[in-house]
């Protein structure tokens, strides 16, 4: 595959970089990810994929954009409000970058849908708000040594993941939380409060380590939590060991 006047031109400021270069932008527009979550963490990411060339694309989102959204879900506008997210997203990422593949689905993931709506795309990134939802994705990707790439927000405090099931000895969500906590389907900005930059902050560092796990740059961040302090505005990394009880081992 040689990459098209148009794409050089478009991709030209990535192309550039010694570290991606023509190879590694075929590689971005080669590759196929699921967003899981039209929400705040959802928007910068699927804006950002979108435009650096990630070549298919799927958003998968049962709701509906609600005024309280507005503040942190940046894809999304006044007129949009009580529009299918999944699919209003969609429209405007085609926008943005009409060469690659955009895909909607506008319902909520279960056992019973996940494996035929993600067994085409290579790296799934969790935007969703509630527990029981990260673990049946965590859960998927383990089983079908997929790349996962997942974040947290809540009040000023968020963390990032990045699980790459393509290895061995790659921990898994339930190394760190081992079983599911009460309350797990209560969308914890709902409750608690977030602030909405801390949604663009994390949602572009998973960009940048869907990125990074394609393109296979830089220090995966597999093996660690990111944790993010956005009032002292610190990063700090925290080992995570693979649990030698997590169920995990099994697979």
């Amino acid at each position: 595959m040689h990459l098209k006047r148009k794409e050089i031109e478009r991709y030209s400021r990535q192309i550039i970089l010694r570290k991606i270069g023509a190879v590694g932008q075929k590689k971005l527009l080669n590759s196929s990810v699921l967003i899981v979550g039209a929400g705040g963490l959802g928007s910068p990411i699927a804006l950002y994929l979108t435009a650096l060339g990630i070549g298919n694309i799927g958003i998968i989102d049962k709701d509906k954009v609600e005024i309280s959204n507005l503040t942190r879900q940046i894809i999304f506008e006044t007129n949009d409000i009580k529009k299918s997210k999944a699919n209003t997203a969609i429209k405007k990422l085609k926008k943005i970058n009409p060469n690659i593949k955009l895909q909607s689905f506008n319902e909520k993931l279960t056992t019973k849908n996940i494996n035929k709506i993600a067994n085409n795309y290579n790296v799934i990134v969790d935007g969703c708000d509630n527990f029981k939802t990260r673990f049946l994705i965590n859960d998927y990707c383990l089983k079908s040594k997929k790349i996962l790439i997942s974040g947290a927000v809540s009040r000023f405090d968020g963390q990032v993941y990045t699980f790459n099931f393509l290895k061995k000895n790659s921990p898994c969500l339930r190394c760190f939380i081992p079983k599911m906590p009460r309350n797990a389907e209560i969308d914890n900005c709902e409750f608690d409060g977030v602030i909405s930059t801390l949604c663009g902050i994390v949602g572009s560092i998973q960009a940048n380590e869907v990125v990074k796990e394609i393109v296979k740059i830089g220090e995966s961040l597999c093996g660690y939590i990111l944790i993010i302090d956005a009032l002292k505005l610190s990063f700090r990394k925290v080992k995570l060991n693979r649990r030698s009880d997590c169920f995990c081992n099994e697979k």
